[in-house]
C-alpha cells in the first residue's frame, strides 16, 4: 500500500503540497481535473483553499476527494533537504 496522506497546504495555482505518511513531500498539480464533474467547483480558488487531509487523501467541503493512491504516485516529489 502506498504512503497515505498525512496534511495537505493548497496553493493560489491549483497544486496541493502534500506531506506523506512516510514523510515525503509531494506537489499534485489539480488543474487538469477542474473542466470535469465534480471537480468544476474547485475552480473557484477560495473553495480550493479549504482542501483538507482526511482518512489519508484530501477532501473538500462538498465531498469532492481524490484517491490517495493517485495522489502519491502522481505527485512531483521534493527533496525534503532542499526545502531547508
Amino acid at each position: 500500500m502506498n504512503p497515505r496522506v498525512e496534511s495537505v497546504t493548497p496553493t493560489d495555482k491549483y497544486s496541493l503540497i502534500l506531506t506523506f505518511t512516510n514523510g515525503e513531500v509531494g506537489i499534485y498539480d489539480c488543474s487538469p481535473l477542474l473542466d470535469f464533474g465534480v471537480f468544476k467547483e474547485l475552480q473557484d480558488t477560495a473553495y480550493f483553499k479549504q482542501a483538507r487531509a482526511a482518512g489519508g487523501t484530501v477532501v473538500w467541503p462538498h465531498e469532492q476527494d481524490i484517491c490517495p493512491d493517485t495522489l502519491y504516485l502522481e505527485s512531483k516529489k521534493e527533496n525534503a533537504k532542499e526545502r531547508v
